[in-house]
This record gives structure tokens, sequence and C-alpha cells, in this order.
């Protein structure tokens, strides 16, 4: 029995709609384990421009750190994409909610639900049986450094950056995640061409000198992004930089059919936030449609990484691959053999997965 304090962060879009559906799933857990969940809420990325004129207020930073762990949305809006001179816009909110909590790892398990093998553009005997682990990089890289303009204007520039210090944590956190799972380390990186990559595969290397009992190899970002549709049954961890991590686990998300199915995990020292990896997706906003699985899973991340609640956790992944073996979509995961009664909108299939917890 436990009682933590969980801010619930929804943010701008979809994330309003999936964020409720995974709050519904915590309640349930609770109440079935006899554990107590305290919730607040509060504003990021446009909703918050809106009302405060800063994408991450004060507030907003004051209860995350009071928190015990964040169950997040997404943010931004099409107001921002297509006005590139805005000064304030709802992403910078996520970087500094990123860079003021410490959240330098990001955790994003991609692993398939045999349901859903059809949904995915590539061959099902290619995917079946990948189970893959990314730990990107949170806040080093292009992201991070110096940018600007210069020749007037005509020039532009992003300078990438890291630190020893920074490769070494999030090294270690792979590794001894891998010491976990099949004990495979793929570290990715362009060692070939940037003195940042270089100094990268430099102290990977001498990480993995401390795990002998993990296996450790080294790729170029554009080898790996071919490896991933070619073969993503040979990954196990694998562990990259903030700008090449953003990239694979998108693509990544094209293994499991839908990133309306991938939950992520972004972790420090500190408290841990949770979120799905899709946007905001205003195109679908406020229609019912969206699909609250990646936030449903999201959840179960919550409970097992930042509160240690493995059994609590395994009863909501168990869940959703119940509901999928069901024969119950949404929409976005909906093929030509799933029956129109079994396609649920937002609410619809968060209630079905409660019933299966």
């Amino acid at each position: 029995m436990a009682t933590k304090k969980i801010l619930i962060v929804p943010g701008d879009g979809i994330g309003q709609e999936v964020t409720s559906e995974g709050k519904k799933v915590l309640d349930k857990i609770a109440s079935k384990y006899g554990h107590t969940f305290n919730y607040d809420e509060a504003l990021i990325g446009h909703a918050a421009i809106e009302k405060t004129g800063n994408p991450l207020p004060d507030e907003t930073l004051t209860k995350m750190r009071a928190s015990d762990a964040v169950l997040f949305g997404a943010v931004g809006h099409p107001k921002y994409d297509n006005d590139p001179t805005a000064k304030v816009r709802p992403e910078q909110g996520l970087l500094k909610m990123r860079k003021e909590l410490g959240l330098y790892a990001n955790l994003r398990p991609i692993k398939l639900f045999d349901e859903l093998l059809e949904a995915s553009s590539i061959k099902p005997e290619i995917l079946r049986g990948a189970d893959i682990l990314f730990f990107r990089e949170l806040t080093g890289d292009i992201y991070f450094g110096e940018k600007g303009r210069k020749n007037n204007g005509d020039t532009a520039y992003d300078n990438a950056e890291y630190s020893r210090f920074e490769v070494e944590r999030i090294a270690r956190k792979a590794f001894d995640s891998a010491r976990t799972r099949r004990k495979k380390v793929c570290s990715v990186d362009k060692a070939n061409v940037l003195e940042t990559s270089r100094l990268w595969r430099e102290v990977v290397q001498k990480v993995a000198a401390g795990y002998p009992d993990v296996e450790v190899e080294h790729q170029f970002v554009d080898a790996a992004a071919m490896m991933l549709i070619k073969d993503p049954r040979r990954f196990d961890v694998v562990v990259t930089a903030n700008l090449f991590g953003d990239i694979l686990t998108d693509e990544a998300s094209q293994i499991a059919g839908s990133m309306g199915m991938l939950a992520s995990a972004s972790i420090g020292d500190g408290t841990g936030v949770y979120e799905p990896i899709h946007g905001s997706a205003h195109d679908i906003t406020g229609k019912g449609v969206a699909n609250p699985l990646a936030s449903i899973l999201s959840a179960a991340l919550l409970l097992d990484i930042s509160f240690g609640m493995k059994k609590e956790s395994d009863a909501v992944i168990n869940a959703v691959d119940k509901v999928l073996k069901e024969g119950y979509r949404t929409k976005d995961i909906a093929d030509a053999r799933t029956a129109s009664d079994n396609v649920l909108n937002t609410s619809a299939m968060g209630e079905t997965v409660l019933k299966f917890i």
C-alpha cells in the first residue's frame, strides 16, 4: 500500500483527451491494489501561453518538482508551425521542462503486440518478436547548443555539443537496463563525421568496459536506420544522442504499426515524466478518435519505473493485450478485418481497458 502524488499535465490537442484515459487507469490500479494516488493538474505548451504568456509557468515547474511522477500529454499548435518568426512557442516549455527537471534519459519501449503485426507496413515475419528499448539522451546536442543567424539573416547555424559527463550517465542507464534484458547494447552515432560522436563512442567504450557481461556494438546512424527496418529483432537496448534518437524512435514507431501505441518515460535523478510519443495532432483533436493506448501504457511505465509497482504495471499491459486480442481497435490501428462494432472512440477504448484490469 503506497501513497503517491501524481501531476497530470495534459498540454495541447489530443493530449487533453488521451491523458484523461491514462488517469482513469491509474485510478483503477489504486482502487484494485489499495494504493492512494493524489492528483494535481498544471498547464504547459500552447494552453499555458494562452493563459499566462509562458509555455512553462513557474507554478507548473513547482508542482512538477513536488510530485512523485508526472503523466504528460503533448504540446504543439498549428498557429506556431505556420509562423516560424514566433518568439514564444509551445515546444520551448517541453525543452525547459527537460532541462529544469534534469530529465536526461528518454526511454521508448518498442514492443509488438502480435495482434497488431498486420498494422505495420513491414512484413509480419520481419517484425514478430521485436522488442527494443531506446535510450535517447535528452538535454544535450543540437537542440541546446548555440544557435542563430548571420550574414544579414541569410545563414543559420545550430551547434551540437556534448560533455563526457552527459554521455556517461545515459550510457550507464542503458547498460544497467540491458543487464535485465538480453544483455545487448547498440550505441548509435556518426563518429566518422562528427566530433561529438567521436566523444560519444569513446565514452561508451569506456563505460562498456565495466559491463563485461553485456555485448556492445557501435553503428553509424544511417546504418542503424536501415537495419531497424531490415532486421529489428537484432536490437535489444539502443542508446543514442538527442537528434538521432528523435528521428530513430519515430521510425521505430512504424514497427509497432502506430505512434498511438507507443509510450515513453523521461527520467533523471528526480521526478519522472511519462508521455505518449505522439504529438498534439490538432487535425483529430475533439473528434474522439485519438488512440489512448500510448497514454495508458505510459501510465504503466510510470507505475513500474517511478513507483516500483511491477505487478500493477504488468496488469495494465496485460489488459491492453487482452483488449487487442478481443479485436478492439481505435481508428488508427483498425484494418479491413476489424468488425465495425469493434472500432472504438477514445473514451470507449479507455473504458474497455479498465474492464480487463
